[in-house]
């Protein structure tokens, strides 16, 4: 028991989910008091101060040891978990409304109903924590459901846009549809186990060979769910038209925050759950399924990218290709292989994603407040105007392209690595193609910038400081990652380590 664990009571474990859900009430409570309110100041900085503080708290706990030293910290009858691998993911969540609620400062300025996108916000994310905490399938579902339902208002924030209300109701109605099969796999799981937590779902699924057939459509319908809120393929069609339609900072938090979330959550359940040494003997080879995912989602994802002329669209796409990255930490897993070591390294990518991602996204946004346009043309020239801006964009587009020196390099290394580590060079092998792939469309956003004469004159107007601050921090924080990266691989490798125990 960890010094941190004897000062405090146990229910602090969940601190810095409860952070996150008591700042989306005092904004309700603020909009409650002021529905008409245009304080934009007062609104970003609640959000953001609520965000920080939840970063800073979960990444104490992660540094002390909470739920690390001496065991999981298992809540509401294990329902909650609070160990290395939901602070890590909480740390990525809060990191990332944090960035978007400081850039929503100028993006919103002069609009209506500003309080509604940080309360919905803070709401997703609140559910986001709460799934990567999550010890029980019903848990699961109740807090994906949390985090889905603001998130389909997010992309529909534009009321009077028709391009964002489209993709709001397209992205509920795969979002129901996905609940719904997810919902009656969990069903299925119950019916052959007689339980809902995921420890007793492992001990008991081994025994339940007559019903094997009714477990794998279970596990396979649970997998879907997983898909589709990580914008996986086949499950991945609302992604491109969700994130070009929503306001592009909540593009950059459903992009990274919510990509995240799903795959805490599908690390868990399947590490836990559905062990391997137990359900592959069986018939049930979920990291086949992932594998076979992996190479469709990197490859569908990358290949779409190449032939998009919309730089927004192109990220939206590029998005789905690092789902298929992030999957290898599913697809790589082995009996008897170094498993934590594969999805500690996707664990580790997904934070450095969470970064340069974000900060791609947010100059979308300063680009849309610019009023520049949203083709490659549009940006032709841009760094004559901001240069130091596009220094920004072009550490997040090579650090996503997987260029050294930059944190996007060194998290695909290791995620590679220690795939051929368990024996899956042939994965490893093809994200290493699809990470050269995507080096074409990535430096098109660079050529255009740096190399292109602008094709009309550029006129910028003002600078929006916060979105330009948010942006930098994200470029800042890419860097930073690269030194740092060892303590970062480490912890999330140890993290992982754990749930194979």
């Amino acid at each position: 028991m960890t010094p941190l664990q004897i000062q405090l009571p146990t229910w602090t474990a969940v601190a810095p989910t409860l952070l996150l859900g008591l700042t989306a009430l005092v904004l309700f409570l603020v909009d409650s008091i002021d529905p008409d309110s245009t304080r934009s100041a007062l609104l970003a900085g609640i959000s953001t101060l609520g965000s920080v503080a939840a970063a800073a708290v979960a990444g104490w706990f992660l540094l002390a040891g909470t739920g690390q030293t001496g065991g999981a910290i298992e809540l509401y009858g294990g329902s909650v978990i609070v160990d290395g691998l939901s602070l890590f993911f909480t740390v990525i969540f809060a990191s990332v409304t944090a960035m978007v609620s400081v850039a929503s400062y100028d993006y919103l300025r002069g609009r209506s109903n500003q309080a509604e996108l940080y309360s919905l916000m803070l709401l997703a994310a609140t559910g986001m924590s709460l799934m990567a905490s999550s010890g029980s399938l019903v848990t699961v579902f109740v807090s994906l459901e949390l985090a889905s339902l603001p998130s389909y208002a997010l992309v529909a924030y534009l009321k009077h846009n028709r391009g964002s209300v489209e993709a709001g109701l397209k992205y509920f109605l795969v979002g129901a549809v996905s609940s719904a099969v997810f919902a009656f796999g969990v069903s299925l799981i119950y019916a052959v186990t007689g339980t809902l937590r995921l420890s007793e779902v492992a001990s008991a699924i081994g025994s339940a060979e007559s019903l094997v057939g009714v477990a794998g459509v279970g596990v396979l319908m649970i997998a879907g769910g997983f898909a589709f809120k990580t914008a996986s393929v086949p499950f991945h069609f609302w992604a491109p038209e969700a994130y070009e339609g929503a306001p592009a900072p909540v593009s950059a938090f459903l992009s990274s925050a919510s990509k995240a979330a799903g795959f805490a959550v599908a690390f868990r359940v399947f590490a836990v759950a559905f062990p391997i040494d137990s359900v592959v003997p069986m018939g049930i080879d979920w990291p086949l399924l992932f594998a076979v995912l992996a190479v469709v989602t990197m490859t569908l994802g990358n290949f779409a990218a190449a032939t998009q002329e919309n730089v927004k669209r192109m990220l939206a796409y590029s998005s789905v290709g690092h789902a298929g990255y992030a999957l290898i930490g599913l697809a790589a897993l082995s009996s008897g292989g170094p498993n934590g070591s594969v999805m500690g390294a996707s664990m580790a990518h997904l934070l450095v994603y969470g970064f340069m991602n974000t900060g791609a996204f947010l100059f979308i946004a300063m680009v849309e407040h610019w009023e520049v346009g949203r083709t490659f043309e549009d940006y032709n020239g841009l760094a004559t105007q901001a240069p130091v801006a596009c220094v920004a964009m072009t550490v997040f587009m090579f650090s996503l392209a997987g260029l050294p020196p930059f944190g996007g390099f060194l998290s695909k290394y290791a995620l590679f690595y220690s795939a051929i580590q368990g024996g899956f060079w042939w994965l490893a092998a093809i994200g290493a193609i699809n990470s050269a792939l995507s080096l074409f469309y990535y430096s098109r956003v660079v050529k255009a910038m740096w190399i292109e004469e602008p094709s009309a004159s550029l006129d910028l107007g003002s600078t929006p400081l916060s979105i330009y601050a948010a942006v930098l921090v994200a470029a800042v924080g890419t860097l930073l990652l690269l030194p740092a990266f060892g303590p970062v691989i480490e912890t999330a490798q140890s993290a992982a380590t754990a749930l194979f125990a």
